[in-house]
């Protein structure tokens, strides 16, 4: 089992960059895919983007490509999410989640272990 503890999330203004961080317990964080995905206030929640175990394959969602880049240091047990030029569509609470499982990873139900969030809040 893995815990995840996301942090870095605040209030910016358009066109300015977050990082956000998720660390993760345990000794096995290398067997884990990670996911960021989010939820925009009454709205379900959406995939992001994910990170292969070794981080050396990526994939993101087309609203954050370009914008978004994931990545993740396994020697420290963390996966970051760098968010740059954001816009006010950006706003959401921030999850990140884990699966050690072959998947399609863009999907909520492909990850068994969620974060609480982090909320993001972008002003115009």
């Amino acid at each position: 089992q893995v815990q995840l503890v996301e942090s870095g999330g605040g209030l910016v203004q358009a066109g300015d960059s977050l990082r956000l961080s998720c660390a993760a317990s345990g000794r096995t964080f290398s067997t884990y895919v990670m996911g960021w995905f989010r939820q925009p206030p009454g709205k379900e929640r959406e995939f992001v983007a994910y990170t292969r175990r070794t981080g050396g394959s990526t994939s993101y969602a087309d609203s954050v490509k370009g914008r978004f880049t994931i990545s993740r240091d396994n020697a420290k047990n963390t996966v970051y999410l760098q968010m740059n030029s954001l816009k006010p569509e950006d706003t959401a609470v921030y999850y990140c989640a884990a699966t050690n499982n072959y998947r399609f990873y863009y999907r909520l139900t492909d990850y068994d272990y969620w974060g609480q969030g982090t909320q993001v809040t972008v002003s115009s």
